[in-house]
């Protein structure tokens, strides 16, 4: 016989009510975690450690941070792997070369466009630093020395920028760089829209045609196969005498040695690179000892809103997925980006 009760319990059930929550880890998710679970409650977030992951992974739906490929094939049922930077390299082509992730049907998404503003203020900064000779007058200044000889500044205004990849902070470093009346010239392997500070996008495979006209080239594109190493020691002799190299997004994309020569032989003006290959960058590393080099430790993504924006990301992916609804920021897994 039903009771009240066991009608109740029926129609709650049938209203999706006491559905299963969905299982998200969160890897070293603390207090992320916690504003996770304040989205919905259609998921049940549950922080991980490297050393208890493997135990909640077998009946999680999704993943949130950097997994490993042995994290995928425990995790049976996942669907939906969120990695909180832009760059995937590390997902999709880890050292080992073998990545579970990349063939499988589980969605990989990043936060790829979320650092975008700071990380092309920061290159513009370097970029300045450099052509203002910032670099020599700081350290004047350390020494109270008042020198006015000592300054050579370099104008923007009418010189080229070449910058190699224009995805998310590719676009916010042409914006800034036409902003200082640069021409700019994009290099990316994808058909771009039509925006007016860039004055054309050429293919990958058209990068020696440009170098040559470059004041200044920015590296800003992700680290995959076929972006790995591409500009190498050729690639700096193609450049024009007295011109700048600016790195930010992942330093496997250029040749150290190269850049290094580049600079002994004063081919180069300077370079600033917030990104190197290895990093941390050694100590004793030829790089170090250049007047004309200005680096920085991996930390041009960091700003004052730069968390927020890529926590906003999570949420929003987190509610569309207990929504079964498209995810945003979806990677091509073979692409890469």
């Amino acid at each position: 016989m039903m009771t009240i009760r066991h009608i109740v319990v029926l129609g709650l059930a049938c209203t999706g009510i006491l559905a299963a929550q969905l299982k998200v880890l969160v890897l070293g998710g603390g207090g992320f975690a916690q504003e996770l679970q304040s989205v919905t409650t259609k998921a049940r977030i549950v922080p991980v450690t490297d050393a208890d992951v493997m135990s909640e992974i077998g009946d999680a739906d999704a993943f949130i941070g950097d997994i490993t490929s042995a994290q995928v094939r425990a995790g049976k049922k996942l669907r939906w792997v969120a990695v909180m930077s832009a760059g995937v390299e590390n997902v999709l082509f880890p050292k080992d070369h073998t990545s579970d992730l990349r063939e499988s049907r589980i969605i990989l998404t990043n936060n790829k466009i979320v650092q975008g503003p700071e990380i092309a203020d920061h290159a513009l900064a370097m970029l300045l630093m450099l052509s203002r000779n910032l670099n020599v007058l700081y350290r004047n200044d350390q020494q109270q020395i008042w020198d006015p000889r000592a300054f050579h500044g370099i104008e923007l205004n009418g010189k080229t920028a070449v910058v190699i990849g224009v995805g998310g902070i590719g676009m916010q470093i042409a914006l800034r760089a036409s902003a200082f009346g640069m021409s700019v010239i994009g290099v990316d392997p994808e058909d771009k829209p039509f925006v007016p500070f860039l004055k054309s996008v050429v293919k990958p495979d058209q990068l020696d045609d440009v170098l040559p006209d470059a004041d200044v080239v920015f590296i800003s594109a992700p680290d995959t196969p076929r972006s790995h190493k591409m500009m190498g020691a050729r690639e700096f002799d193609l450049m024009k005498k007295n011109a700048y190299f600016i790195a930010v997004s992942r330093g496997a994309i250029y040749d150290m040695n190269g850049l290094v020569k580049a600079l002994d032989s004063r081919k180069l003006a300077g370079a600033g690179v917030d990104v190197t290959d290895p990093e941390p960058l050694p100590k004793q590393h030829p790089l170090w000892r250049f007047d004309n080099v200005v680096i920085t430790p991996h930390i041009a993504g960091r700003s004052d809103r730069d968390a927020a924006r890529m926590a906003g990301t999570i949420k929003e992916n987190l509610r569309r997925f207990v929504e079964n609804k498209p995810l945003l920021n979806v990677v091509d897994k073979q692409k890469g980006y």
